[in-house]
């Protein structure tokens, strides 16, 4: 089965960041990671990859155009099984908590914790096994 993993940023060095955190993962075939750079590419994204491939979204808050919180509630209507994890510079309990009312499963805060959000993706991976 192949495993997604969606990435959304509109900053282009984030998609060398997460491959290079997570080669082996990627290069051993364990999951595979898709950048879309913008939030209509990524809702576009999440309506294409049929269940159970994609497993987890983490995407960015503050994107030109459609922000990650405004993509969040139209996300979810197509893919609500998905859970999705917003990530930004502000982890202040505004951000918090709009990101939880318009339906997030979680909020890293930059610089990411790799190893925390390791533990997540392993989580999810298991429960799509």
């Amino acid at each position: 089965m192949n495993v997604y993993i969606l990435v959304v940023d509109d900053e282009p060095d984030v998609e060398a960041l997460f491959r290079q955190q997570f080669r082996r993962d990627l290069r051993s075939g364990r999951f595979q990671m898709e950048f879309a750079p913008s939030a209509p590419v990524a809702i576009e994204r999440a309506t294409d990859v049929r269940d159970p491939a994609l497993v987890l979204i983490l995407s960015d808050i503050n994107m030109p155009g459609m922000s990650g919180l405004e993509m969040l509630p139209k996300v979810r209507a197509e893919r609500p099984d998905v859970p999705v994890i917003m990530i930004t510079a502000y982890g202040d309990a505004e951000t918090r908590k709009k990101a939880i009312e318009r339906g997030a499963d979680g909020l890293l805060t930059k610089p990411i914790d790799f190893a925390l959000l390791r533990q997540e993706i392993d989580s999810r991976l298991g429960q799509a096994a």
